[in-house]
């Protein structure tokens, strides 16, 4: 009975066998036996059917994006709002503006009208400029000293120099009817530069020469494969020289010193505070307490408070703004605290950093 019932079951196990791969055959048959107008028919079905997810995933990118353009928006909006308000506080009483010249100074739109206005509103009884830089370019201390001018011809201006007022930042402190910097605080650098590379030797061995057709000799000069001279270099010097007698001039007018001992300073030299204050580039030795003791004792204004009008404090959506504006910037690999490269004439002190 053992014996029979095992072959039953090997019986039962060949004939499954059989059954299944008479069905794997039919399968296989039925598939080959789709024509290929089928074939076709069905990619046809799946291009369409891939078609319509991507249709859906642009649909739903695009929904994204019109949401995130709709808030920053309206962040942008409620920014100038606030901007607005804090503007309007600051107008409505009366205050000693101060005004915060910091990192490398170039010519500013903003601040000019900024400064203008300053000059002009008198719920303004005096103003700070807190100075911090190494200087900038010529045209932005020019600007600079232009319009702290303008202001000092309206109301008293106090200028303080905290670790660095050099260059062009030493040409708008001295637009200021009085300077105070710290005793080891580094100021002076006055004078003018103009930067050329050559390249010339370089690109001689490389291969690479550079051609041009000009109107005039001088057009387009120094050109980076050439060494800069003949007269090239004389009308660059010409060019450094006009700059610099104007800095020396009113350095010398501005200071009460002569033209020769502005001179003598006018070497390109740096000083500390205490060096500053003996060759009478500075009036004292303090900080913005000493600027306020001095327009309360010299000028009788005293007990108000110091509002800062440049730069503007940032309101909080201008924060919030300014943060989305970063981190949409370093998607696209754009670094916000790239340093601004300077070109033409700088009053600059360590320019090459």
């Amino acid at each position: 009975m053992t014996n029979n019932d095992g072959a039953g079951e090997n019986g039962g196990d060949n004939l499954s066998a059989k059954e299944e791969h008479s069905k794997g055959e039919s399968l296989s048959a039925s598939s080959s036996s789709i024509n290929p107008w089928q074939k076709g028919k069905r990619r046809i079905i799946n291009d369409k059917v891939n078609n319509i997810s991507v249709a859906t995933m642009l649909r739903k990118s695009r929904s994204r994006w019109r949401i995130f353009a709709f808030l920053a928006l309206a962040l942008a909006i409620f920014a100038l709002i606030g901007r607005m308000g804090l503007e309007q506080n600051i107008i409505e009483k009366e205050h000693i503006a101060r005004i915060i010249i910091e990192d490398i100074i170039t010519t500013n739109a903003e601040r000019l009208e900024i400064l203008n206005e300053v000059a002009e509103n008198e719920n303004i009884k005096a103003v700070i400029i807190s100075i911090n830089s190494p200087g900038g370019t010529t045209a932005g201390g020019e600007e600079l000293y232009e319009a702290i001018s303008n202001i000092r011809k309206a109301k008293p201006v106090i200028a303080t120099i905290h670790e660095l007022g050099a260059s062009a930042a030493y040409m708008s402190a001295i637009a200021s009817d009085r300077i105070y910097a710290r005793r080891l605080s580094v100021v002076g650098s006055i004078g003018v530069l103009y930067q050329h590379i050559d390249a010339s030797k370089l690109m001689q061995t490389i291969g690479i020469d550079l051609d041009k057709v000009a109107t005039g000799p001088l057009k387009a000069e120094p050109d980076i494969d050439e060494p800069l001279e003949g007269e090239v270099r004389r009308s660059m010097q010409e060019l450094v020289n006009d700059s610099f007698d104007w800095f020396v001039d009113i350095v010398s007018e501005r200071r009460n010193i002569s033209r020769n001992q502005t001179l003598q300073l006018a070497d390109g030299r740096i000083l500390t505070g205490r060096m500053a204050l003996k060759a009478n580039l500075i009036d004292d030795i303090g900080s913005e307490y000493e600027a306020l003791k001095w327009l309360a004792e010299e000028k009788n204004i005293k007990d108000l408070e110091i509002i800062t009008h440049y730069p503007l404090p940032e309101s909080e959506f201008e924060q919030i703004a300014r943060y989305i504006g970063t981190k949409i910037g370093s998607i696209f690999g754009i670094d916000p605290n790239n340093p601004i490269a300077l070109d033409g004439l700088i009053s600059l002190w360590q320019a090459s950093q």
